[in-house]
C-alpha cells in the first residue's frame, strides 16, 4: 500500500481502508515512510519536508485515528509503531497540550495512546481474557515500550489527564490504565504515584527542610488514584464509570490494604465496593460485567485469612451472592453475545478461584449448572470434519472461559465433582475439548479433567469408563503441544499415577515413564517439578521391581542436579521420591546403591536437614527416618554427627509435622542402643537430654491449666501426644541402655 499525500481528504480515505481490514492495515504499516510521516503529523511543531505548512488539528486528528487502527490487528503495523517510537510520540504530543486545544485532538490522542498501549501490553501478556496462544516474536520490544509508559516521568504527563474536564479524556485515560497495567510492578508504580506538587511537599517537613516518611503520606499506597477514580465515579456518564471501574479493577487486584480502602465508606459516602455492586444491576451489560469485576478484585483482595485458609464473612458472602447472580444472569441470556459471556465466566472464576467457601457457594447458586448447560449447549461430542473449521473464535474462547469457571468450582469438594460428572454430564463434553484445535479450549479441558481425578471415586469411574483418563494420557504424550498445556495435563497425569488408580498399569505399559524422563529436562521448570511430582505419586508403596525401573531410569547425577538447583521445591519433591524409595527396609539398600554409597547420601540429607525450608527439611527427615529402619544402615547415622544434631534441633524447634518423624526415627535409633553403640553417640549430641527437657517440660506444663494455655511449645513443653509418646519409650531405652553400661562398669 504506497500513500504519498497527507491532507484532510487522504487521511480519511486510509483511516477508512484500514479500519477493519488486517490485509489493509499490514500493508500499510510496511510502508514505514508512510507511517512516519503520520507520527510527525501528530505534534509537528514546524512544517516537514516536503510540507507547504504545519499540519491543522484536523490532520492531526485524523493521523491519530490511523495509529490507533494501526496498533490493532496486524504484527507488522505494530512492528512499524514500535520501531518508529510511536509510543513516545504519542506521550509527547499529550505533554504539549495547550488549554486552548479542541477536545477533538484531545480525545483522538489520548485515545491512540490508549490502543497502542493496548497492543503493547497484549504483545508482552499475560492476556486479561483467557490464555495467550503463543509468545509473540515482537514481545523484547513490546515489553521496552511498556515499561517506558509506567516511568514516572510519563507517568506524569497521562495520568492527571483524570482529572481535565472533558470526560472523554478521563474515559480515555481510566481505559489506559486497565489495559496497560499487567504485571505487579506496574500496578505499583500507579499506585504510589501522586501530583509532582504533593511529592514536593513529601520532600520537606514542617520546618521546610525535612524530609517527610513518604509512607506516611495519604496520597501513596493507591491514596490519590483511589480518591481522584472515585470521584469520577460519581459522574453520570455510563462509559466514565465502565472505564473508571474497570481500572479500579486492575489496581486493586491482590493490594489488600487499597482492596480496604474501597471497601470503607467515607463520612456521608458510600464504600466504592457498594457503589460497584449498584451499578452491578444496571441496564448497561458493560457497566455491569466493569462492576462486577471490580467488586470481585476488591472482595478477593480483602477476604480474610486464618491459618492459611480464607475466612470468609457473612457479608463478604452475601457480597459474593450479589456478583454471582448477576453473571448468572448474564451466562443465561441468549441475547448476550459470546463476548460478554466470556467475560462473565471468567469473572465468576476469578471469584471463586481457591477458595473452598466461594466454590460451595456457586455451586449452591446453581452457576456451575448455568456454565454446564452453556459448555453442553455449545460443545458438540460428535464432531464432524470441518466442525472446528466452522466455529467462529469467539465460540471457542466461551468454551475455554466456561471450563476454566467449572474446573475452579469443582477443584475443592467432591460432591461438586460428582454433579459435574453424574448429575450435569460434562466428561464428554471435557474430553471433546482435549482435541480443540484452540489452545486455550484444551488448556481448560485439562484443568477440569484435574479438578475431576482429584476424586478417588472418580478416578475408579467415570475417567476410566469414559476414556477421559487416557485421552488426556494421549494429548500428555505429544511432543509439539503448547507449553501451558502439556503443564496442565501434567497435573492430571500427577493425579493418575496413584496407588489407587486404575488407570495407573495401562500408562506404564504405554510409556509414561520415559515421557516423565523427557521432562525432567524440560526447560520449563514447572514441568520438571510437575515430572518429580509424578514419579512421587508413582512410587508410593509401589512394588520393588517399580522402584528399580524408575531409579535405574533416573541417573544420580540428575538428582543431584535438582538438590542444586535454587527452587526449593525441586529439593522438596526429589526428597519425597528417595523417601518412596526407602520406605521398605529392604529398599534402603536400593536408595544407597543408586546415591554412591553412604557418606554421599547422608551428606546430601544432612545439608537439606540444614535448610530454612521446613518443607524441605520435613522431607529430609522423613527419608533419614525410613534408613533408620534398616538395622543394617543405623551404625551410618549414629556415627554422622550433622545429622543427629539436625534430628535434636527438629525436636525443640521444628512444627510438628517435622518432629514427628524425627522424634521416630530417634526410636528406632534408641531402641537399638548398646554399650558400645548407639548410647555414646546420641548422648554426645545431646539427644537424651533434649528428650529428659521435653518430657520435663510437658509434665510441668499439663500440670497447670494456665500455663498450658499461655506458654505450650514456647516453654519447650510438647503438646503432640504422639510425639510425647515416642519421645517417652525414646528416653526409656537410652536410660536402660545408660543402665546397662553403669553395671557393665560396675563388674568390672
Amino acid at each position: 500500500m504506497t500513500v504519498s499525500l497527507v491532507d484532510v481528504p487522504t487521511l480519511k480515505a486510509v483511516k477508512n481502508s484500514v479500519i477493519g481490514n488486517r490485509t489493509a492495515k499490514a500493508a500499510l504499516g510496511r510502508d514505514e515512510a508512510y507511517v512516519a510521516k503520520l507520527i510527525e503529523c501528530i505534534h509537528a511543531p514546524s512544517p516537514a519536508p516536503g510540507y507547504s505548512s504545519i499540519p491543522d488539528v484536523e490532520i492531526r486528528v485524523e493521523a491519530a485515528h490511523i495509529i490507533a487502527s494501526l496498533s490493532y490487528g496486524s504484527s507488522d503495523a505494530l512492528r512499524t509503531l514500535l520501531r518508529l517510537d510511536a509510543l513516545q510520540a504519542l506521550v509527547y504530543a499529550i505533554s504539549m497540550f495547550q488549554p486552548s486545544d479542541p477536545l477533538a485532538l484531545k480525545a483522538a490522542l489520548t485515545r491512540a495512546l490508549r490502543a497502542l498501549a493496548a497492543a503493547v501490553a497484549d504483545a508482552v501478556g499475560p492476556s486479561q481474557w483467557g490464555l495467550t496462544p503463543t509468545v509473540s516474536d515482537l514481545r523484547p520490544e513490546a515489553k521496552v515500550a511498556l515499561d517506558y509508559l509506567f516511568q514516572p516521568e510519563v507517568l506524569d504527563v497521562y495520568i492527571p489527564l483524570l482529572l481535565d474536564p472533558s470526560p472523554q479524556v478521563n474515559t480515555a485515560i481510566a481505559q489506559l490504565l486497565y489495559v496497560a497495567v499487567r504485571s505487579p510492578e506496574h500496578r505499583v508504580s500507579v499506585q504510589e504515584w501522586c501530583p509532582p506538587a504533593e511529592r514536593s511537599r513529601e520532600a520537606k517537613g514542617k520546618r521546610g527542610w525535612e524530609r517527610r516518611d513518604r509512607t506516611t503520606s495519604p496520597s501513596r499506597h493507591g491514596g490519590w488514584m483511589a480518591r481522584t477514580l472515585t470521584t469520577l465515579l460519581q459522574r453520570k456518564d455510563v462509559k466514565l464509570q465502565e472505564a473508571v471501574l474497570a481500572a479500579l479493577a486492575c489496581l486493586v487486584k491482590d493490594s489488600e490494604g487499597l482492596a480496604r480502602r474501597l471497601a470503607r465508606a467515607p463520612p456521608g459516602a458510600e464504600s466504592v465496593l457498594t457503589t460497584a455492586l449498584n451499578l452491578a444491576k444496571s441496564r448497561n451489560v458493560d457497566l455491569q460485567l466493569a462492576a462486577c469485576l471490580c467488586a470481585t478484585n476488591i472482595l478477593r483482595a480483602s477476604v480474610h485469612t486464618v491459618n492459611e485458609h480464607p475466612h470468609v464473612l457473612a457479608h463478604e458472602t452475601s457480597h459474593a451472592v450479589t456478583i454471582m447472580h448477576v453473571l448468572n444472569r448474564i451466562i443465561n441470556s441468549d441475547s448476550a453475545s459470546n463476548q460478554i459471556r466470556t467475560k462473565a465466566c471468567f469473572i465468576l472464576y476469578y471469584l471463586v478461584a481457591d477458595n473452598r467457601a466461594f466454590c460451595q457457594l456457586a455451586f449452591e447458586r446453581n452457576c456451575l449448572a448455568s456454565v454446564a448447560n452453556l459448555i453442553n449447549s455449545i460443545t458438540p461430542t460428535e464432531k464432524s470434519p470441518d466442525f472446528e473449521e466452522d466455529e467462529p473464535e469467539s465460540v471457542s474462547r466461551l468454551r475455554e472461559a466456561a471450563l476454566t469457571a467449572v474446573a475452579a468450582i469443582s477443584l475443592f469438594h467432591t460432591d461438586i465433582r460428582t454433579a459435574v460428572t453424574d448429575d450435569l454430564r460434562l466428561v464428554p463434553a471435557i474430553q471433546a475439548s482435549l482435541t480443540n484445535k484452540y489452545t486455550g479450549v484444551r488448556y481448560a479441558a485439562c484443568h477440569c479433567a484435574r479438578a475431576l481425578s482429584r476424586a478417588v471415586s472418580a478416578l475408579r469411574t467415570n475417567i476410566v469408563d469414559t476414556g477421559l483418563g487416557l485421552s488426556v494420557f494421549h494429548l500428555f504424550m505429544k511432543q509439539d503441544e503448547d507449553r501451558q498445556v502439556m503443564h496442565a495435563a501434567s497435573t492430571v497425569i500427577c493425579n493418575i499415577l496413584t496407588n489407587f488408580s486404575p488407570l495407573c498399569a495401562t500408562l506404564l505399559e504405554q510409556g509414561v515413564i520415559p515421557r516423565l524422563v523427557q521432562l525432567l529436562h524440560a526447560e520449563d521448570k514447572e514441568l520438571r517439578l510437575n515430572a518429580l511430582w509424578a514419579f512421587k505419586n508413582l512410587l508410593y508403596k509401589a512394588p520393588p521391581d517399580l522402584k528399580q525401573e524408575v531409579m535405574n531410569t533416573i541417573s544420580r547425577e540428575e538428582i543431584e542436579g535438582f538438590f542444586n538447583d535454587p527452587d526449593l521445591r525441586l529439593h522438596e519433591q526429589t526428597l519425597h521420591i528417595l523417601r518412596h524409595v526407602a520406605d521398605g527396609v529392604e529398599d534402603v539398600e536400593l536408595l544407597f546403591s543408586k546415591m554412591g554409597g553412604s557418606d554421599a547420601l547422608l551428606s546430601l540429607l544432612a545439608t537439606e536437614m540444614e535448610r530454612d525450608d521446613e518443607d524441605v527439611v520435613l522431607q529430609a527427615v522423613f527419608v533419614v527416618a525410613n534408613i533408620a529402619n534398616s538395622p543394617l544402615r543405623q551404625k551410618d547415622i549414629l556415627s554422622h554427627f550433622r545429622i543427629l544434631g539436625r534430628l535434636r534441633e527438629c525436636l525443640v524447634d521444628a512444627k510438628v509435622e517435622v518432629r514427628r518423624p524425627a522424634v521416630s526415627c530417634v526410636l528406632e535409633l534408641a531402641r537399638k542402643s548398646t554399650r558400645s553403640a548407639g548410647y555414646p553417640e546420641l548422648h554426645e549430641v545431646g539427644i537424651d537430654a533434649t528428650l529428659r527437657h521435653i518430657l520435663e517440660h510437658t509434665a510441668h506444663v499439663s500440670a497447670s491449666p494456665t500455663l498450658r494455655f499461655a506458654a505450650g511449645r514456647q516453654m519447650g513443653a510438647e503438646d503432640d501426644p504422639e510425639v510425647q509418646d515416642k519421645a517417652r519409650q525414646a528416653l526409656h531405652w537410652l536410660e536402660q541402655a545408660q543402665l546397662n553400661i553403669h553395671d557393665a562398669d560396675m563388674d568390672l
